[in-house]
């Protein structure tokens, strides 16, 4: 946590980084995105002695990144909770991850998929047992917001990179690997949709399209489930979804995941190599978990 010299005073890169280079200020964003929002929890994830995130926390609610909000009377506790200004450094740390994982983890090619055994494929992975911590994208209909879990006995949430319709792709679209079979994956879906309706599911599509692209594919291809707006990257930050660049945007790699009633993820496909096969596979795990209760 550094003041800003004089000479970049001017400088809103040097002034960003005062806010939020700090190594465990970065990571405390992240928890928090996570659904981390207690003291004791936060030390926990991050393995941070209590002096420093002490510090951190002061400076980040100082800064109006992270703002205090009361759980409990007697004594008064409080838990960590990201700002609107908070919200806004999302896409930053996406753009870290993005980053990392095609430079650091990867060989820096640019792929909308992942190898089984890739850092990305891990943390897909790891995500069975989470829990989803609450939040609201805005669903494609009227833009308005939309829980991702719904109240059935499960809700199955399938991330894509984007539709076709009605804006154009990215040139060389179809070049990156993973990119091709999106509007599928809906087909199947919506052709499947009684099915795990019938299972007491509900199934809602994830893209980083913005709510007017996803109502006129709705439309056009009649799907009759929401499409969910992840423009803003709230669920990508929640989940570390992994995602890849194309077009200016970051865009969400396929997966699919399954979660329950109790928001706890019971099934994470990553990568999604066979889009049928994931499609069954979900709807096969929907129906146990209705014959469970």
């Amino acid at each position: 946590m550094r003041s800003v010299p004089e000479r970049d005073a001017a400088c809103a890169i040097a002034q960003a980084a005062a806010v939020v280079g700090d190594w465990w200020s970065l990571l405390l964003i992240r928890e928090t995105a996570r659904g981390h929002h207690r003291f004791d929890a936060l030390q926990e994830e991050l393995g941070i002695s209590r002096k420093v995130l002490t510090e951190r926390l002061a400076h980040l609610v100082g800064t109006g990144v992270l703002e205090k909000v009361p759980y409990q009377d007697r004594p008064v506790r409080h838990e960590y909770r990201l700002t609107e200004s908070g919200r806004g450094l999302l896409p930053v740390l996406l753009s870290m991850q993005d980053w990392a994982d095609r430079w650091v983890f990867g060989d820096g090619s640019l792929t909308g998929t992942a190898d089984e055994a890739s850092a990305e494929a891990r943390r897909v992975a790891d995500l069975t047992g989470e829990r989803l911590p609450r939040l609201e994208l805005p669903g494609h209909r009227d833009g308005a917001p939309v829980d991702p879990v719904a109240g059935g006995a499960a809700t199955v949430l399938f991330c894509y990179p984007a539709t076709g319709a009605p804006s154009p792709l990215p040139d060389n679209w179809s070049d990156i690997p993973g990119t091709i079979g999106c509007t599928l994956e809906n087909r199947l879906f919506r052709e499947a949709y009684g099915h795990f309706r019938a299972a007491g599911a509900e199934v809602h599509g994830v893209s980083t399209q913005r709510p007017d692209e996803q109502r006129a594919f709705a439309a056009q291809e009649n799907i009759p489930f929401p499409l969910l707006s992840d423009v803003d990257l709230r669920l990508a930050a929640a989940l570390r979804l992994p995602t890849f660049r194309a077009g200016q945007l970051l865009r969400l790699k396929r997966a699919v995941l399954v979660v329950d009633r109790d928001r706890v993820v019971r099934h994470a496909r990553f990568p999604v190599t066979d889009i049928p096969a994931a499609v069954a596979e979900a709807l096969a795990l929907v129906r146990r978990l209705a014959e469970e209760g």
